[in-house]
């Protein structure tokens, strides 16, 4: 009866785990290029159990589980939808890919949100990202607009023009793709880093960058609507389930005193 019991809590725990997975997700609907995020489950370990008044060997025996457990967070790369802004500095990507972006410690970040902005140093304006992280180029130097720059224009090859009143000069955006982006790292506001099970980073195949456009969430409302009350369905029956388990652990407790 124990085993019940502790069977019947763990899936109330991972349940809950699940529901606020979905919150997030439901709370990130309008979040720029945020990922959708889900929770997959295996079943925990089993054991054999002795069938009461049958041969003692393995194939008389039964077998019991001992409920699930979090098999891991998988993220959805698939792109979301595309709103045109015509900002000069907002860019979405078509295709695979990430813009990499960099802090002041050199570490080196990927992200889908291409909401960028101007960041103005004593050396010159350098193009950051929302989070003030350094925008990158090709080569993983940062990004810095010549002084008196007029206008920017990126073609779809990421290749960026900085006009300004006696020249012109170029620079190209870093943008990657990885073989498992699975296997990328999260580490929030929609930034990824580089994990061994993504593998090193490669240059995107049929990637075209879209400037004055970003990529908005690519949460479905009413997938994640489903998936909650399947949740709060789920929930329901492991709190009846443990319900069940405590009175009957009652009943047997009782019969023990009587």
């Amino acid at each position: 009866m124990f085993q019940a019991i502790g069977t019947a809590s763990a899936a109330l725990k991972k349940q809950q785990m699940r529901l606020d997975k979905v919150a997030t997700n439901v709370a990130n609907a309008n979040t720029v290029a945020y990922k959708n995020f889900r929770l997959d489950f295996k079943d925990s370990r089993y054991s054999t159990g002795i069938v009461p008044g049958g041969p003692r060997n393995p194939e008389a025996n039964q077998q019991r589980g001992h409920g699930v457990l979090v098999a891991g967070i998988g993220i959805d790369f698939r792109g979301g939808g595309l709103q045109v802004t015509e900002l000069p500095l907002d860019f979405a990507l078509e295709g695979e890919g990430f813009f990499s972006v960099g802090d002041l410690s050199g570490n080196v970040f990927y992200t889908r949100n291409g909401n960028f902005t101007l960041s103005a140093e004593a050396d010159g304006n350098y193009l950051v990202n929302a989070n003030g992280l350094y925008v990158l180029d090709a080569d993983g130097q940062r990004i810095r607009l010549p002084v008196n720059t007029t206008s920017i224009s990126v073609n779809t090859s990421g290749d960026m023009i900085f006009t300004s009143i006696n020249e012109e000069t170029t620079a190209r955006l870093g943008v990657f793709t990885f073989r498992n982006q699975t296997g990328l790292l999260s580490i929030g506001n929609s930034l990824f880093a580089e994990g061994e099970a993504s593998g090193e980073r490669l240059l995107p195949e049929g990637t075209r960058v879209r400037q004055g456009v970003l990529e908005m969430s690519n949460v479905s409302l009413g997938e994640e609507m489903t998936r909650m009350i399947r949740t709060q369905r789920a929930f329901q029956l492991a709190s009846r389930a443990l319900s069940t388990a405590d009175d009957m652990e009652g009943i047997a407790n009782n019969m023990r005193r009587g």
